[in-house]
């Protein structure tokens, strides 16, 4: 009973990591994708403040952040479905181990404001990030010690589906939101932002106290200037960049940091433009020198456009004057140049061009380079068109689209998977895991299979036999049940058993068909007993009656003819261990079996027993078991591909008891254990059972 409840605490703490670690990872992953240009700024950040910017390429950037917020969000999905599992929970945890010291590292020496792990659309603080990531790493720590508890939603069949559409959806809004400006604002600028108010200061309020500080450069010196001592009549001072010093910490408006300032003149005319009663166009070039100029007609003539019917135009950039020159002769531009600063512009717009239409200060409309009207659009003024009307923003239908394109498809495939794959293939399931689906997302068996070895005599095996019957009663094992008895027990125990719930089998078998062969039994008679297993190539055999790769492999010949499924054995000697030629040796013992087809490979189970842990009390750590295991698999693998080496069951034999056997099970390479003395005794045996 207390190994049940401890059971059923770790499998709802395992699941309930997953699931947070899945949303949180699906948001974040998200949030990037809607915002490309917003995240490859934060990136930008981190580069300049580590002093490494000048290291990378100029795209290297925005395909950190594309590639990012794709690996987020597909870890997301993959753990949400249980797909990808070791991939996925590999992936979380390794992504926590680095992020959790780096936020902590972030907390402490503050290089930027803020981490930008979930954008603009939830910002917490550095400190806040990295108790966030504590909690995460726990998480996934969990996740990855347990990952075998993780249920799957969807079978191996079509998890490739899910896994390509998730892929393919996230890439494809990523660039869509990179051409078109991203499809949820969550900026202090979005459409229908009245700027003048989002600036003000709520009465008894306590405004901070901040300077604005500009940096100019003369014969190669720069130099820092306030509006109190700025050289308006030097025209010699080239501008550089200027930044927002906050004197005095008070209450921060939404919108801080929205000023314009010409470019020739050095005047402010910020209230001048909001205050407008007419409209405006704002194009928002935060860096000239990097600015697409491809549709650079368009916008001239939308400069005609406004001149002709008396609107404003403005273009807001941070760039130093000798690049706006440059703009001006490359392109003709001959509107009026405003000094606005650049993580400003970044954030009004995330376009490079980008254009906004304002009337009496607030924000209209919006366009990205790809999508500035043409003259097919601004064929009257905008007071008698649709385009100079507000433009209400419609998050709760984008939200809708987003679901219908990306949830919609996937709850189509989870509908085909269950009424079409896994019901055509509910037999073969059937015979591949009988495995509660709650516990484990394996596409092979957990087998518990107890070798009673020379012990009990007739009645006392029926005897034990019936007990064990009797205490799976009214169960569903999570798990197959064998029990492999002496030759004289198998026709008296097969019919006291519950065929359904347990399977008998022999504990060895001749390598001759038939023939004067005094004192063997052939694979043939086991079966006419009602029996389903035999175990071959166990360590005693080998040591005590010498049996080689070519007799067991006649052995398991035999067997398979007969219909008996074969519990192969296999494993290494203390002084093999030792010489650490354990895998050599499991290597070797295999031959046995790796001259099968694939079909009849397939049909068999594997045990793998270190002899030195084999009734003498030692048992090989969980880590070494999963270890060993993984490497069998590998080499099953390169024999017979990864789809069978995923669906062959490898048991663990030494040692294993009702203390270990849940620790040994939760590896994801062990599927079960041949179980030695604990199964002469119902209790033990039962509660290895229960261990899944």
């Amino acid at each position: 009973m207390e190994n049940k409840t401890t059971h059923t605490i770790l499998l709802i703490w395992t699941h309930l990591c997953r699931f947070v670690l899945a949303g949180l990872f699906l948001f974040s992953g998200f949030v990037k994708a809607v915002d490309p240009p917003g995240f490859t700024y934060k990136i930008q950040d981190y580069l300049a403040a580590f002093g490494v910017a000048g290291w990378f390429p100029f795209f290297f950037p925005l395909f950190v952040a594309i590639f990012v917020s794709a690996i987020e969000f597909c870890i997301g999905v993959f753990l949400f479905f249980g797909i990808r599992k070791h991939l996925s929970v590999t992936l979380a945890l390794l992504l926590m181990l680095f992020m959790t010291p780096f936020t902590l590292y972030l907390a402490i020496a503050n290089p930027v404001s803020d981490c930008g792990c979930f954008g603009d659309a939830w910002i917490l603080t550095n400190w806040q990030t990295f108790w966030k990531n504590v909690c995460l790493l726990i998480a996934a720590v969990t996740l990855f010690r347990w990952r075998k508890l993780m249920v799957r939603f969807i079978s191996r069949k079509s998890e490739w589906l899910v896994s390509m559409y998730t892929l393919i959806f996230i890439f494809f809004l990523s660039f869509y939101c990179l051409r078109y400006l991203p499809i949820l604002d969550f900026r202090p600028y979005r459409i229908g932002t009245d700027i003048r108010q989002a600036m003000a200061i709520p009465e008894g309020a306590r405004p901070a106290v901040v300077e604005t500080v500009f940096i100019l450069e003369k014969e190669g010196k720069r130099q820092e200037f306030t509006l109190e001592n700025y050289p308006y009549a030097d025209s010699s001072w080239q501008f550089v960049d200027r930044k927002d010093v906050v004197l005095e910490k008070g209450y921060e408006p939404p919108i801080h940091d929205f000023s314009l300032t010409e470019t020739q003149t050095g005047e402010d005319i910020t209230d001048l433009v909001l205050t407008d009663p007419g409209y405006s166009f704002l194009l928002v070039v935060h860096r000239v020198e990097r600015a697409d100029d491809s549709r650079i007609d368009l916008i001239n003539e939308i400069y005609d456009y406004s001149l002709e019917h008396g609107y404003g135009f403005y273009a807001l950039t941070s760039s130093p004057d000798e690049e706006i020159e440059s703009w001006r002769d490359r392109t003709g531009a001959e509107y009026l140049f405003c000094r606005v600063d650049d993580i400003t512009l970044k954030t009004i717009i995330r376009a490079n061009p980008g254009l906004l239409l304002i009337r009496d200060g607030v924000i209209l409309r919006k366009w990205s380079n790809a999508r500035i009207p043409d003259e097919y659009v601004l064929h009257d003024k905008l007071e008698n068109l649709e385009l100079g009307q507000l433009e209400v923003p419609r998050d709760a239908s984008t939200i809708g689209k987003v679901f219908f394109w990306f949830v919609i498809p996937l709850l189509l495939v989870l509908v085909a998977d269950f009424f079409f794959i896994k019901r055509r293939d509910s037999g073969k399931e059937e015979d591949t895991y009988h495995i509660n689906p709650l516990i484990t997302n394996k596409m092979r068996k957990n087998i518990v299979a107890g070798n009673w070895k020379m012990n009990k005599t007739l009645q006392e095996g029926i005897e034990l036999a019936t007990s064990l019957n009797e205490a799976l009663a009214g169960e569903t094992p999570k798990c197959d049940v064998v029990i492999c008895t002496p030759f004289i027990h198998l026709a008296s125990v097969t019919p006291v058993v519950d065929a359904e719930k347990i399977g008998v089998g022999a504990e060895n078998c001749a390598d001759k068909e038939a023939g004067a062969y005094t004192g063997e039994v052939s694979a043939a008679m086991v079966a006419s007993t009602g029996a389903r297993y035999v175990i071959l190539g166990h360590s005693e055999r080998r040591a005590y009656y010498g049996e080689t790769v070519e007799i067991l492999r006649e052995k398991v010949k035999l067997a398979l003819a007969n219909g008996l499924t074969p519990i192969f054995c296999i494993g290494e000697v203390l002084e093999e261990r030792e010489a650490g030629k354990q895998n050599e040796v499991v290597f070797g013992q295999l031959a046995s079996v790796y001259s099968l087809s694939p079909e009849d490979f397939s049909k068999i189970v594997l045990a793998y027993e270190p002899v030195w842990a084999i009734g003498t009390g030692k048992t090989a750590t969980s880590a070494q078991a999963q270890e060993i295991h993984a490497y069998i698999r590998s080499t099953i693998a390169e024999k017979y591909g990864q789809e069978i080496a995923d669906t062959t069951s490898i048991l663990y034999g030494g040692s294993c008891n009702a203390s270990n056997a849940a620790e040994l099970f939760a590896n994801p390479d062990v599927d079960g254990g041949l179980i030695g003395g604990a199964s002469l005794k119902v209790a033990d045996f039962k509660a290895i059972i229960d261990a899944f």
